[in-house]
């Protein structure tokens, strides 16, 4: 670990030193892009840590924040916040009222920012069922709520200055600087607490992996930042000078991209998939020759291997499609978009091939919140780049398989524990080896391929192991299926629980002159739609086991979501959620 660098807070301060930017930080407000500079975010970090010791804030005590959307003030409360030892409590803002209220008083939050009215109406609605907090303050301008900038206003008299310095060399390495709420696919949030060395190793371990050369400035940032994976590359950013643009929202990412012009993001899995869908929707509305060439390229990138192994006269056909087709597809992602490093979950291989081919590298990586986060990662140069797999461990993290097959880590990167947990804690722990409840193998140049959940992997009555990860994967890859669940613990077969990409399929309809009604009820229980899903579901079955096909399906009357509760905040399917909601189909599948 670098001897600069041992709290979080550090990283702001060296950016300061090393780096200097005029733009730091940069979100927009009212249509308009404003930049917040190096020395600015530190100025006002301090302005909230003078404020906040103001307001009776000590060492330890637990600070909550919310945000819809990335933001620069986001940054800002977490550097005043953790330089003088408070504890960070990062919450995703479309959880349940339950959780909300849940993680508030398990993690006995005395202060919260959050971003906007709707996040103020839910933690407004708990603020009586919550004894520790005393006051909710918002970034946005909010009629009943106090203001973030008065927070900053109390801070502007510097006289205490020297109390937020003696606080800040208070904090040691190894102390406890954030508690994150895991989403769990089951079950009441775990809170993983991390200390500053936990996310500082893995910042300057993960580092070496990304294609920094000093060309690429601009990273374009969405993915949640209470999510650790979003928050250790903010760090990690800022460490390596570059500025980061927050996104405005996901549906406004493509216009975004275009005005900004990012080097460099990170991505999930689901977001690639709707990009790539989008894509082929335009090259199938083509007609002749320009139909034909868009889709001999992307036949040609479907084969991609790295590293020239296809030959040379592929590479000229690749060279060929590049200038032809794909130089397109760059210049509607802003034309600078030269690595995408993915996470989260398991990334379909086609969509590697065809995106790295296409001038763009996908990195895909392995993590989780409890090992703060990377694991693992691809990396193009020294040949460190393995299609299907998630690449090899970073530096000074051991990654071990278990005899039944979960993968084991142990690293300076592992959490210190689950908060107010010490059993959860001990289930999960083996020494200093952390259990991922994942199923992986690593092959004989060290790469390491996930193959499954441990808990999600069943037996059929037969029994037959199933593995429903993978089949879920093989089964997105087509553009009529937005989401699918695959079920059969202890059935004669497994099924699966579908739900449709209504937009696509109206298209398909469309096309083709078929009434299929316009409601999404409608089309979930037209047979012809079913009919054609489920020709769709026989294709992917060739890939698999004759035990593992997939023999019945029902589709789902909506859309699965965050909102809705059945997609965890990084866009997997919550099992139980799922199972629970659309009982009648499963016992329709199975009676």
């Amino acid at each position: 670990m670098s001897t600069e660098i041992k709290r979080i807070f550090d990283f702001a301060y060296l950016q300061l030193k090393n780096h200097n930017l005029e733009k730091a930080l940069v979100t927009k407000y009212n249509g308009k892009w404003v930049a917040t500079s190096s020395k600015e975010f530190i100025e006002k970090g301090k302005a909230i840590s003078r404020g906040l010791l103001r307001l009776g804030v000590k060492p330890g005590d637990k600070i909550g924040i919310i945000s819809t959307t990335n933001r620069t003030e986001w940054n800002i409360v977490d550097l005043g916040v953790s330089q003088i030892g408070a504890i960070s409590v990062p919450i995703y803002p479309t959880i349940s009222k339950n959780d909300y209220k849940y993680i508030f008083n398990h993690a006995e939050i005395t202060h919260c920012f959050i971003s906007d009215e709707g996040i103020f109406e839910k933690a407004n609605a708990i603020k009586k069922e919550v004894t520790s907090l005393k006051e909710i303050y918002s970034f946005d301008t909010i009629k009943g709520c106090k203001n973030w900038e008065e927070i900053v206003e109390l801070g502007k008299d510097e006289s205490n200055q020297n109390e937020v310095d003696k606080y800040k060399d208070a904090v040691k390495t190894d102390d406890l600087v954030t508690i994150i709420y895991t989403s769990g696919t089951t079950g009441l949030p775990k809170g993983v607490m991390l200390s500053h060395q936990n996310i500082v190793s893995n910042v300057i371990d993960s580092t070496p992996r990304l294609p920094l050369d000093g060309t690429n400035t601009t990273v374009l940032s969405f993915l949640p930042v209470c999510h650790i994976f979003e928050r250790m590359l903010h760090y990690l950013y800022i460490n390596s000078g570059l500025t980061i643009y927050f996104a405005e929202s996901i549906e406004k990412i493509g216009d975004n991209v275009k005005e900004i012009k990012p080097d460099f993001m990170s991505v999930v899995p689901r977001l690639l998939e709707k990009i790539y869908d989008s894509i082929i929707a335009k090259g199938a509305d083509l007609t002749g020759v320009k139909k034909n060439l868009f889709f001999w390229a992307v036949d040609l990138a479907l084969e991609y291997k790295p590293y020239g192994a296809n030959g040379w006269w592929y590479e000229k056909k690749l060279a060929l499609a590049n200038k032809l087709i794909f130089s397109k597809w760059r210049e509607a992602l802003g034309g600078n978009l030269s690595t995408m490093v993915s996470g989260s979950a398991a990334l379909q291989p086609r969509l590697t091939r065809v995106f790295t081919a296409a001038g763009m590298q996908i990195m895909e990586g392995y993590g989780l919140t409890e090992t703060s986060p990377v694991v693992s990662v691809n990396m193009y140069k020294d040949k460190l780049f393995k299609v299907g797999t998630v690449g090899t461990a970073i530096d000074n993290v051991e990654v071990k398989i278990a005899e039944d097959g979960e993968i084991l880590i142990k690293g300076p990167n592992v959490m210190m524990g689950y908060y107010k947990d010490p059993e959860k804690t001990a289930e999960v722990m083996t020494g200093d080896y952390f259990h991922t409840g994942d199923k992986g193998e690593v092959d004989a140049e060290g790469f390491l391929k996930i193959t499954g959940r441990k808990k999600e992997i069943f037996k059929t009555s037969g029994g037959k192991y199933i593995s429903p990860a993978l089949l879920e994967n093989e089964m997105k890859q087509s553009r009529f299926i937005e989401q699918i669940l695959i079920i059969g613990e202890g059935q004669k077969m497994a099924a699966g629980i579908v739900q449709p990409n209504f937009a696509f399929v109206k298209e398909w309809a469309k096309r083709h002159n078929l009434n299929i009604g316009d409601s999404l009820k409608e089309i979930s229980s037209n047979n012809r739609v079913k009919e054609r899903i489920m020709e769709e579901i026989e294709n992917g079955n060739k890939k698999f086991g004759k035990w593992e096909t997939i023999k019945r399906i029902e589709l789902t009357p909506e859309e699965w979501s965050v909102d809705n509760e059945l997609l965890t905040p990084t866009f997997k399917p919550k099992r139980t959620e799922i199972i629970k909601k659309y009982k009648h189909l499963y016992d329709k599948i199975y009676s």
